[in-house]
């Protein structure tokens, strides 16, 4: 047969067979068994490849497809298994070089765009070919090849990287591959100069060019994964390596030194040599400058790339005899930059906004690396290399500030590292850095602010270390007072930098602080004082100065009784100086009559604001300098005495309080001007009114009147502006307050400040406070998601804090304010039409005429009962008053319940609602007084009962609105005056409006109920009727009439079957017959509790307790019997039905007990209820395993097996464990179940096999054991991947405390039974291949607890239990115990982030457990002793990679010494002649401790031991 098909090799090379018989010839013979050639595979392959070959070199002309066949065909054999089996086998098969050359062309090809068809088989070939050892010769042999290819793939990447198209996986796949085989050549080639050729001729440009557009690249879901996550970062890494390797070699070091330092310096190093002739340093600048991409890409990638050849560069050569030539290095890659254009005069202009950014943060990657390296030492610079690179430097610092680039933050970057490498560097143009860095810096985004402050701040800790801060607030005030457009400026001092200034000015000299401030002070009054007046460039300079002064005062460290005298006398003259020189001056201007028109310009309001300001600042200083330092003196106390003033105006602030030398008229023209804006000055004369009330407070006898007065101005001077709800975030800096921000400012100070001004305002101006905070609070709702990303202060930030603080329900007149315009806002949410009806109850519990606050200033009022009886009436009749309103608002509630005609709300009405009752739910509800508690849970019972949703409303919405009112009542519930609801409602009234009205609300939901928020709103309901019913029960007043009258109520709602073909139930639905089968099992298990609780004296209470359950029960089974025979097939049961029927079961098991029905022989159950509970364990039984990971069924499912379980009865003559046993086995299998979800039904698990278990027969407990362990195999527990490594498997972390840890808890368990229980030697050696499977490195530090105890358990219990196979497995119990001791010494390494304590302990837990096992292995097991020195190398050679935790280290030498006593001199000589030099190191020191310490101590004890 075989002769028949050796003609074939004639046939291929044959003119007249056609190309597509060629082609299938080709194909049966590499496929056929049959096809005799000799050699055939090699002959297959060398004709495809000389036809593509001659192809390509028009040899030969085929069509396309013939030649992308032939493609194929080459693709198909290289990569099938006959030639890898062939292979492997040992045989001899290669390509050609030629195909290689065509592989290349044809990439070539691609990368031109003439063609791009069938580049995907040649990538396919490429890859077989490289990934093959006797194929990729032909690259390998001639590398020139191989970097051409890998030329071309970089080129084809970048080509698909900047198109718009996804991108796929094989041609990275193919690049990676081919950087890998080109990195392992290139690391053989011995020419370090061939190398660098290669890389700079060919490489350089495309790999430059592929690492920039994969850096910059945005990445999209279309590309693929593999490419995003992994094959990016891999061949990123891959350039970086073949970079570093060709073009930093260290025999190409001199070549770059000869290059780089001047001759001078070549010549000191080098004396007599001649240059070389690779001027490597050129050559990159070359391939740099060169066209190698488009110009618009061109700039960018160069500075992408500059930073990392001069980071490969610095990895290479850096060391401390090579900075001049790393530095030389850094300006000869600067030279690469645009940038550096400037410094010979190019102008900034012609780069763009985008290019500045890419340019200067190439610049920042540069610096931080001259920085990291500590190429820069300022002595050895100026002494040995003429300040080379200070010279650099200031030229680059002053190119930086002559082009400022305030809007890149990679510019103040620049700049804060130049600062860190030489404060000099900038100090001659210190005043150009100051204005265009800072104070003329337009740096608005938080983006640019950040670095902005980080270069401040380097500014202030640099000038400050070295003492010389007045020299930097010098050249501040300089440019301050320059001539400039002054109204651009932003302010000087922002949050952030404010403390960073306090921290300095902390560490200052008093004296230099001063110093600064007196020459702010003197060039203010020489300046600007004098031409302020009608001059808005110095009113605006003028406010700047005072802002600064502001600062240093406001955050200068206080003077104290410590304080040095002649500080103290200085600091009293300067404050002297800012009121003579400066205040006086500029009330006298403020005050001087105008125009109306004048008073709006904008030179006066800017000297209001800076004067105000002063005096704020002025006045808050004095009062804490004269509280906190005796020695001081104000300077208001010399002339306090000689100024007489007319008793100024009611609601003014008195000027004369502080500052005595003005008058209260010129101070009142202020107050005009100051108030006619929403200003600083505004903002301050408010800061002046709380500073004057904090100084009447401080007095003995406080004037009322006046604090009354001050507390009213405050909040007056705001309420305009506060009503017309426009507000932008404020920072915190008075300089800053405009139109937008005041009322943020305003509202600051009044939440800060409540506890001050509460106890002096009105009834009407706290109405006024908790209107505004509940308006701010509805904004904030509707803002959260904005809000969260905003670091400055808001109005909605403000008023949230006050509600999660504790200080709003100790303001009760505030809490009770608050409150009334909450339900205000319900009222108002109500549809308009029905206001008359349903919100006339709400209306009169907010109704101004009702004294709520009466309960609250009640116990303030002393009222002697004998002397002023009227009054004391009139309080008992205003209190009076509020209650009687209560409860005609309760009857008014339960009138309309009875109705039956809701409001109906629309969905825009119900969210509205939901903002409220959120905000609503931020109130302590706890700390409500008895009226408010009552009228938040009236107000929570008219929603619930008398409002619906429309039938166009979302159902979710509304299941969300109820179980929000429910939970809230639940919560009023628990608080201390819950009861106080019981004065105006019956308990009964209560339970059974809220639960008919959930049954009417129901009939919506009949197809959502099985949604999970259906469960929580269920879960809402069973929560508030549980409650309710033990209040009813606790409070212990007419306990059986409210029970009676709910439990009436639940049994009139009869969903049974007859009852369903009724009129009146033709409309019952699903939804209903959960919530009545939930409400039935909340009554039976709140009273069938108190039942248990009562002593045997109230039996009588408890046999009429149990009379009024009985109906209940029998109404429950009938609802049940209702359900199920409606319920649907194939979905699980209701949520509602198996707590219902699981208190069913119990009640039934309980019920025989308390009657002494178990007397009887056949009195257990009746017969049709255990077929209910027989059909439902069943059904229970088959849904189980179709639960997935829905919790809401599983675990009360869970629950039912086990009270079902406890009886074994109910199901007589059935193996019950072995059928739960194999649902609960299912269930857990499935693919729904996580860790998460076993943990959370753990609880119910357990008691469910701890029941199976106790009632179960010996064979249910062999299958239930059999069932467990059916298909487990310990060892692959951990192995959830072919192939997975032991060090892998950890990377399911989950599985630890789940899986790994129970099971070896196991394994010890069953080791600890002894030889009696597992007399099978086999079945105890099984253990040591679990041991060594367990992962003990990169866990989790509780997870390494759980696996280290769990291993240490299982070695120990084979120690103790059994000794015999110990003996025999020897070398497996030793390999396992010594990974217990790699992983101590590894978690114990010596770490200088060791901060946590708890966390240290657990690892010195471990080291403790490791001396215990050496020490018992020395001292019980003898037969150990031929293994102490291999014990010892273990050890020793692990100890000499790591430095251990000198902690950790006591514990594992003390246990060490003891195999060291098993040692004899034979082994130390072993271990001495066989250790390698390094480790043989650490055994001497080891031994020679041993020696000193260990056997010294032992011998000495063993002499003194009889």
């Amino acid at each position: 047969m075989a002769a028949i098909y050796s003609g074939i090799y004639g046939k291929l090379k044959s003119s007249k067979t056609s190309w597509e018989d060629k082609l299938k010839l080709a194909r049966f013979a590499w496929i056929s068994r049959q096809c005799f050639l000799p050699n055939k595979e090699q002959v297959l392959l060398d004709w495809v490849s000389h036809t593509l070959v001659s192809n390509y070199n028009k040899k030969l002309e085929l069509d396309d497809e013939v030649v992308e066949k032939l493609w194929t065909y080459l693709d198909n054999v290289i990569h099938s298994r006959r030639l890898q089996d062939l292979l492997k086998s040992g045989k001899t098969i290669g390509l050609s070089f030629s195909i290689a050359q065509v592989i290349n062309e044809r990439l070539s090809e691609a990368c031109s765009q003439k063609t791009q068809q069938n580049i995907g088989t040649v990538l396919n070939c490429s890859s077989g070919i490289l990934s093959t050892p006797s194929l990729s010769i032909i690259y390998t042999a001639k590398c020139e090849l191989l970097v051409d290819l890998l030329s071309k793939l970089c080129k084809l990447a970048c080509q698909h990287l900047a198109s718009d198209s996804a991108v796929g996986s094989q041609l990275f796949s193919v690049l990676q591959l081919t950087f890998a085989q080109y990195l392992l050549i290139q690391r053989q080639q011995t020419n370090p100069n061939r190398v660098f050729g290669q890389v700079t001729g060919h490489l350089l440009q495309p790999c430059l060019l592929l690492r920039h557009l994969l850096t910059v690249r945005g990445w999209t879901q279309a590309d693929d994964n593999h490419v995003r996550q992994h094959l990016s970062r891999e061949i990123r890494n891959q350039i970086e390596t073949l970079l570093q390797a060709g073009l930093f070699q260290a025999e190409l070091f001199s070549s770059y030194r000869e290059e780089l330092l001047p001759e001078q310096e070549v010549q000191e190093k080098k004396k007599g040599s001649f240059k070389s002739l690779l001027l490597p340093v050129n050559t990159v600048q070359t391939s740099l400058g060169s066209d190698f991409c488009e110009p618009a890409l061109h700039g960018a990638v160069v500075a992408g790339s500059v930073s990392l050849i001069y980071k490969l560069f610095l990895d290479s050569y850096c060391k401390a005899e090579n900075h001049l030539v790393c530095f030389h290095m850094f300006s000869r890659l600067f030279g690469c930059l645009r940038l550096s254009d400037l410094q010979q005069g190019g102008r900034g202009d012609t780069l763009s906004p985008v290019d500045w950014s890419t340019e200067l943060l190439a610049l920042e990657q540069l610096l931080s690396l001259v920085l990291s390296s500590d190429i820069y030492n300022v002595a050895s610079d100026r002494i040995r290399h003429k300040e080379v690179q200070f010279g650099f430097y200031r030229k680059l610092a002053q190119t930086l500030l002559t082009h400022s680039q305030a809007s890149i933050p990679a510019w103040f970057r620049c700049l804060k590292l130049l600062i860190s490498l030489n404060h000099l560097i900038v100090e001659p143009d210190l005043d150009d850095l100051v204005s265009s860095a800072w104070i003329d810096a337009e740096a608005s985004e938080p983006r640019v602010k950040k670095p902005q402050e980080t270069l401040i701040n380097t500014m202030f800790q640099t000038y400050s270390k070295l003492r010389q801060f007045p020299r930097l607030f010098e050249e501040v005030l300089t440019v301050i007072c320059r001539p400039a457009v002054d109204e651009l400026r932003p302010p000087i001092f922002s949050a952030g930098l404010t403390v960073k200034l306090r921290e300095c000015l902390l560490e200052l000299p008093p004296n230099q602080i001063l110093d600064i401030l007196c020459l702010f002070v003197e060039k203010c009054q020489t300046l600007i004082i004098p031409a302020v007046e009608g001059s808005t460039d110095m009113a605006l300079k003028l406010m700047a100065v005072c802002s600064v002064l502001h600062a240093f005062l406001f955050n200068m460290r206080s003077l104290d009784d410590v304080t040095p005298s002649p500080v103290v006398l200085r600091t009293q003259s300067l404050l002297a100086k800012i009121q003579k020189g400066i205040i006086q001056p500029l009330m006298e201007l403020l005050q001087a009559p105008r125009r109306e028109e004048e008073k709006s310009d904008l030179w006066l309001r800017k000297a209001s604001d800076a004067a105000l300001l002063l005096v704020y600042t002025w006045v808050e200083v004095d009062t804490l300098f004269g509280v906190s330092c005796s020695k001081y003196v104000s300077p208001t106390a010399e002339i306090a005495g000689a100024v007489t003033e007319p008793a100024p105006k009611q609601g003014y602030f008195s000027i004369s309080a502080f500052l005595p030398a003005l008058r209260e008229q010129s101070w009142e023209r202020v107050m005009e001007i100051a108030n006619s804006f929403a200003s600083p000055s505004k903002y301050c004369l408010e800061l002046l009114m709380l500073q004057k009330m904090k100084m009447i407070l401080m007095q003995t006898e406080a004037d009322l009147q006046a604090l009354q007065h001050a507390a009213a101005f405050i909040l007056e001077s705001g309420r305009s502006i506060m009503s017309r709800g426009e507000s932008e975030p404020w920072d915190g800096d008075i300089s800053t307050i405009s139109d937008l921000t005041y009322p943020t400012a305003h509202w600051h100070l009044i939440m800060f400040n409540l506890n001050i001004l509460l106890p002096y305002i009105s009834l009407e101006d706290t109405e006024y406070i908790a209107n505004v905070l509940l308006e701010t609070l509805m904004l904030a709702k509707a803002q959260e998601a904005a809000m969260d990303q905003e670091n400055s202060i808001s109005t909605e930030k403000i008023s949230l804090g006050l509600m999660h603080s504790s200080f709003l329900p100790e303001m009760k007149i505030l809490h009770c304010a608050f409150l009334t315009r909450l339900i205000n806002k319900f009222s108002m949410v109500l549809p308009i039409a029905t206001r008359d009806l349903v919100d006339l109850p709400l209306q009169q519990l907010f109704a101004s005429n009702i004294p709520w606050h009466e309960e609250i200033l009640a116990p303030c009022k002393t009222v002697d009962l004998l002397e002023v009886p009227s009054e004391n009436k009139l309080l008992k009749d205003e209190l009076s008053l509020s209650w009687t309103t209560l409860e005609k608002v309760a009857q008014s509630i339960v009138l309309f319940a009875k109705s039956g005609c809701p409001v109906t709300l629309k969905e825009s009405q119900l969210e509205s609602c939901l903002g409220l009752l959120d905000i609503f739910s931020l109130l302590k509800l706890d700390s409500f007084l008895p009226s408010d508690c009552t009228r938040c849970f009236l107000v929570l019972l008219s929603l619930l009962a008398n409002t619906r949703a429309s039938t166009s409303c979302s159902k979710l919405l509304f299941l969300k609105f109820l179980s929000t009112c429910l939970h809230l009542l639940r919560c009023l519930q628990a608080g201390r005056n819950a009861n106080s609801v019981f004065k105006v409602l019956h308990a009964s009234d209560v339970l059974e409006h809220v639960m008919a009205s959930q049954f009417t609300a129901s009939k919506l939901f009949s197809d959502v109920f099985t949604v999970p928020v259906w469960a929580q709103y269920l879960q809402e309901v069973q929560a508030f009727l549980e409650n309710f019913l033990q209040m009813i029960i606790e409070r212990r007043q007419s306990v059986r009439l409210n029970l009676e009258k709910f439990i009436s109520f639940l049994v009139s709602c009869k969903p049974d079957a007859s009852a369903a073909k009724s009129e009146d139930q033709k409309n019952w639905n699903p939804a209903a017959e959960q919530l009545l089968l939930m409400a039935f099992t909340t009554l039976c298990q709140v009273v069938t509790l108190y039942l248990q609780q009562l002593p045997e004296k109230r039996l009588h209470s408890a046999d009429v307790l149990s009379a009024l359950l009985e109906p209940v029960v029998l109404q429950m089974v009938r609802t049940v019997q209702h359900g199920l025979q409606s319920s649907t097939p194939n979905k699980l049961l209701p949520v509602a039905f198996i707590p219902s029927v699981t208190t069913l079961l119990k009640a039934d098991l309980s019920h025989p007990v308390r009657r002494g029905w178990q007397k009887e022989p056949n009195g257990f159950l009746e017969q049709p209820r255990i077929k209910l509970y027989q059909e439902f364990y069943s059904q229970i039984l088959r849904e189980l395993p179709c639960a997935g990971d829905n919790l809401q069924f599983l675990q009360p499912a869970l629950q039912f097996l086990t009270v079902f379980c406890s009886v074994p009865e109910l199901y007589p003559g059935k193996e019950m464990a072995v059928m739960v046993g194999f649902a609960i086995k299912k269930l857990l299998s499935g693919p729904a179940i996580t860790t998460q979800v076993i943990q959370s039904m753990e609880m119910e698990l357990t008691e469910v096999l701890v029941q199976l278990l106790e009632n179960c027969s010996a064979e249910e407990f062999y299958a239930m054991m059999r069932l467990v362990l059916q298909g487990l195999e310990l060892r692959n527990v951990w192995q959830q991947k072919a192939k997975m490594q032991t060090k892998e498997a950890c990377q399911d972390q989950s599985l630890i405390s789940i899986i790994v840890v129970p099971i070896l808890e196991t394994v010890a368990a069953l080791l600890r039974q002894g030889e009696g229980v597992l007399v099978n030697p086999h079945h105890v050696s099984l253990a040591f291949s679990i041991l060594l499977t367990v992962p003990l490195d990169h866990l989790k530090l509780e997870d390494y607890r759980g696996v280290f105890l769990g291993v240490h358990e299982v070695l120990f219990s084979i120690v103790q239990c059994h000794p015999k196979v110990l003996l025999k497995a020897a070398p497996s119990f030793l390999s396992s115990f010594h990974r217990l001791v790699v992983s101590v010494m590894h978690e114990g390494r010596q770490k200088a982030d060791r901060g946590n304590t708890d966390e240290f302990e657990v690892i010195l837990q471990c080291a403790h457990l490791v001396e215990r096992m050496y020490t018992h292995i020395a001292a019980e097991m003898e037969d150990f002793t031929v293994f102490s020195s291999f014990m010892v190398a273990q050890y020793v050679t692990e100890l000499q990679k790591v430095t251990l935790h000198p902690a950790v280290k006591t514990h594992l030498t003390e246990g060490i010494y003891h195999i060291l006593d098993l040692c004899i001199e034979r082994d130390v000589k072993f271990l001495n002649a066989s250790l390698p030099a390094g480790v043989r190191e650490v055994f001497k020191d080891l031994y020679s401790d041993y020696n000193h310490y260990h056997k010294a101590k032992k011998q000495g004890e063993e002499k003194y031991t009889a």
